[in-house]
């Protein structure tokens, strides 16, 4: 979903990511989330209605953000721009990323959460299988097994940040080799 939110949804859709990434879900509350972007907690009420809309409208902003920021909405054309940007998302943007996975940690605990934490897995899984489509990937097995090695190497960049331009390289191989079968 993309975000076409008037400037103030925006402000308090990057005050809530900015709350849980420091905090976790739990800090997420009206009050954090009005001090953080300093405004009055009635306007998140006003804008959001629940907490779980909330927590909603902060992760569909979140996975666009973050899927905009590499080349997965791109019309990439060759294995070698394939992932461009995942070796910089969490430096670009580390609260993002770690919003994303305090919400996919904490759906763990909270059932309720699970409808978002699918939403995440859905969303990115989609856009990493149609980019791999687009460069001629059909192995379904392989298409996830890129994904999880994506999703885990940003995990690491979140928590421990080293240089994966190997990884990449190694994934990129996988991907040209695949395209050319």
């Amino acid at each position: 979903m993309t975000e076409t939110a008037v400037p103030g949804r925006l402000a308090l859709l990057r005050a809530s990511i900015a709350v849980v990434a420091r905090g976790g879900l739990r800090a997420l509350t009206y009050r954090a989330v009005a001090a953080e972007a300093g405004v009055s907690h009635g306007l998140v009420r006003h804008h959001f209605g629940t907490r779980d809309q909330l927590i909603a409208a902060a992760l569909d902003h979140a996975v666009d953000e973050s899927l905009r920021a590499t080349s997965m909405f791109d019309e990439v054309t060759d294995a070698a721009g394939f992932a461009a940007g995942i070796e910089t998302l969490a430096q670009q943007d580390g609260d993002m990323q770690a919003f994303q996975y305090e919400l996919l940690l904490e759906s763990r605990r909270r059932p309720e959460l699970r409808p978002h934490a699918q939403r995440y897995y859905d969303a990115y899984r989609e856009a990493n299988a149609a980019a791999l489509r687009r460069l001629g990937v059909t192995d379904a097995a392989l298409i996830d097994a890129i994904w999880f090695a994506l999703d885990g190497l940003v995990f690491r960049q979140v928590v421990l940040p080293e240089d994966v331009g190997p990884v990449l390289d190694r994934i990129r191989a996988l991907v040209r080799d695949a395209a050319s079968a």
